[in-house]
């Protein structure tokens, strides 16, 4: 009874599954005609698929209008933090985008701040985007460009991205986009040997003192043949169909994301490199990838049986096997590769050897595409089209390394200090917030973190590349410095705090001061707020973004206050208690300042001078200090500074530092006591 109730179950759910994808076909045809729509000509839809990418044709008159795809279908786009993204787009036959309409989307950061119209608006206005020629497709608000989405400029760029590599995939398999990486359908009848002659089949052989010697262990029979080993890319139908034959060759392309390669390995003699346990496993433990600086391990999901090889001139190999290698695990097939041959033997007495040998591999070069005239990577393209920014970005970042470098004889210039600063924070305020959104993020940290946990690209980082260089440059300052110097100066919000305070002061509004006690408690509210957020974000990285709502960055940098009324009552009471106590939110709530704060004992130098009298005979730092870092001993908490230099300049101010008025009294106590001496003895 049970088994007939879990059949019904069963043969339901493969329905339901069959009907959703004809209904999702049926909606992508309907798609397609309404974008190829021409008055008074009918338009005809066929579902087609080649090289392993789906897609619509759409015909008028028997003459090819274009064609439309589903991203997710097509190559599984995925957002900023991994969610799925589900676009569909129509492409002529001049290799444009007529059309474009948002399906799915569950980007974390878009679910707050950012209506469904906005993302409509936004991926319908990639209408007109030539894929062939990108120069412009990372510049904001210029005509007849592609704008960015305000507030959500790396997940806007990856929503562009999904669109010109699916619309691209398509284009090479009907053959209307010339280049690429490789030539996956490129296919000329050869045989093993002509494969070896190509190059396309590489070869490695173990004899017993090559081993012997790897393992420092003497040679008995220094000629005998542990291993031969063999491989190929076989992606390319010019080496796989000959290697495995069309049938099997074409299932294998057939089932296959567009961008995933084929890899065949093969051996024979005394030891394995494919070994036995990896069906428990789920590892292969003898044979790996190494490639640059990354290993990709082979596992049980990427392995596909092999029975024979197709060429009859194949050496007659024991172990054969083909792995599927995803896009995913940022294999080149473009550039060379070594597969890594993890040997273990037994010796008579029951001693384990192992040794690992390598067989360097690369694709042939009649097998790789040239580039595309005008095409390359999408973060190459945003900062190319973001060039005068970078430069400004980066002409700020050398004048404050300067100011930090020289701070001793900077800081003893007390005009030149304090109007270089509020110049500085305007600029931080205005350029890199207001105009340049680069405001670094606590939700950046928590993605850079999953990114290290998981499958890491940098490519995603670089798509922002003011936000890349300014952590880029934090990263450097903490090295030096410690975590103040973004805190103090690089951060648009701290800026904002800071200039309405100076305002607020200068106007006579009084300030006021947390007791030390009360002040060191509110402070550990920042690490608890970071902490949950980090900790939220391994059971949902929805949820993660929502808690970084804490931070009311969006609200006041990206989106000038043009949200919800919570969100802004809480970013204005942010706003409102620093006219009070300086940077009170930085101070205590900031999580971004928490994750930050806490490699901040790590920096190598300590370039912030103190005296002996510091916190026993005068306080004045420690009184100054704009977020109270320095302790009633007159020891500064790395942890809180914000290296605004404020204490350096009074510690070379002999009007405010008593211990510089001591040196400086004693020092002229010396030199009267020296004249009197002297004028009593020349009496």
């Amino acid at each position: 009874m049970a088994r007939r109730i879990y059949l019904r179950i069963m043969i339901l759910c493969v329905m339901a599954l069959g009907c959703a994808r004809v209904a999702a076909a049926q909606e992508l045809e309907a798609f397609a005609r309404s974008a190829f729509a021409r008055q008074g000509v009918s338009v005809d839809v066929e579902a087609r698929r080649k090289d392993g990418a789906s897609f619509v044709e759409a015909r008028a008159n028997g003459a090819p209008l274009g064609w439309a795809f589903s991203t997710w279908t097509l190559i599984h786009s995925v957002g900023y933090s991994g969610q799925p993204v589900d676009i569909y787009v129509a492409l002529d036959a001049d290799l444009k985008v007529v059309a474009a309409r948002l399906i799915r989307q569950d980007e974390p950061i878009l679910i707050i701040g950012i209506s469904k119209k906005q993302l409509d608006d936004f991926v319908a206005s990639l209408r007109g985007l030539d894929i062939r020629d990108l120069s412009h497709i990372a510049i904001s608000g210029a005509k007849g460009r592609v704008p960015i989405l305000a507030g959500a400029t790396v997940s806007s760029s990856v929503f562009r991205d999904a669109v010109v590599r699916g619309a691209r995939v398509v284009a090479r398999a009907v053959g209307e986009l010339g280049g690429g990486k490789i030539l996956r359908e490129k296919f000329e009848p050869a045989d093993w040997r002509a494969l070896e002659k190509q190059g396309a089949i590489f070869e490695r052989r173990v004899l017993e003192k090559e081993f012997a010697d790897s393992v420092g262990a003497r040679a008995e029979e220094p000629g005998q043949l542990l291993i031969e080993a063999y491989a190929a890319l076989a992606t390319p139908a010019g080496i796989g169909r000959n290697l495995f034959g069309r049938r099997i060759f074409d299932s294998l392309s057939g089932n296959i994301g567009p961008e995933d390669n084929i890899l065949f390995v093969g051996s024979r003699g005394l030891l394995s490199i494919l070994g036995g346990n990896w069906r428990s496993s789920g590892v292969f433990e003898h044979v790996a990838i190494a490639q640059g600086g990354r290993t990709i391990r082979l596992t049980k999901a990427m392995h596909r049986d092999l029975d024979e090889l197709a060429t009859p001139d194949a050496p007659d190999l024991r172990e054969k096997a083909l792995f599927i290698l995803p896009a995913a695990s940022g294999f080149d097939p473009t550039r060379p590769f070594r597969i890594a041959l993890m040997l273990t033997r037994h010796t008579p007495d029951g001693q384990e050897q192992s040794a690992t040998f390598f067989l360097d591999g690369r694709l042939p070069a009649s097998y790789v595409a040239p580039p595309t005239p005008g095409e390359s990577e999408l973060w190459m393209q945003i900062w190319r089209a973001r060039a005068a920014e970078i430069v400004a970005l980066v002409a700020m970042l050398a004048a404050l390394f300067g100011i930090l470098l020289f701070q001793d004889r900077f800081v003893q210039h007390l005009l030149l200090y304090r109007w270089t600063r509020i110049i500085f924070l305007g600029l931080t305020l205005i350029f890199l917030g207001l105009y340049a959104k680069a405001q670094l993020s606590v939700v950046q940290v928590v993605t850079f973190v999953h990114a290290v946990r998981g499958e890491f690209k940098w490519e995603l980082f670089l798509l922002d590349p003011m936000i890349f260089i300014l952590w880029s440059f934090v990263a450097l300052a903490m090295l030096f410095w410690g975590r103040g110097v973004f805190c103090g100066w690089l951060c648009p919000f701290g800026a904002l705090q800071e200039l309405l305070n100076e305002a607020a002061r200068r106007l006579g509004v009084r300030q006021w001061e947390p007791p030390w006690g009360v002040h060191e408690r509110l402070g550990m509210i920042k690490y608890l707020v970071f902490l949950a957020i980090l900790a939220i974000s391994l059971n949902s990285m929805d949820d993660a973004f929502r808690a970084a709502e804490a931070e009311p960055f969006k609200t006041v940098i990206a989106l000038h206050f043009m949200r919800p009324w919570p969100f802004v009552l809480y970013a204005v009471v942010t706003l409102a208690a620093g006219l009070f106590v300086r940077r009170a939110y930085c101070r205590y709530l900031c999580p971004l300042g928490g994750a930050l704060a806490l490699p901040a004992r790590m920096h190598i130098f300590d370039w912030l001078k103190r005296r002996p009298q510091c916190g026993r005979e005068c306080r004045q730092c420690a009184v100054k200090c704009p977020v109270q870092a320095i302790n009633p001993l007159g020891v500064i908490s790395p942890n809180e500074c914000i290296y605004c230099l404020n204490c350096q300049s009074m510690y070379h101010d002999p009007k405010v530092c008593k211990g510089l008025a001591g040196r400086e009294a004693r020092r002229q106590a010396l030199e009267a006591m020296a004249a009197s001496q002297k004028e009593a003895g020349d009496g």
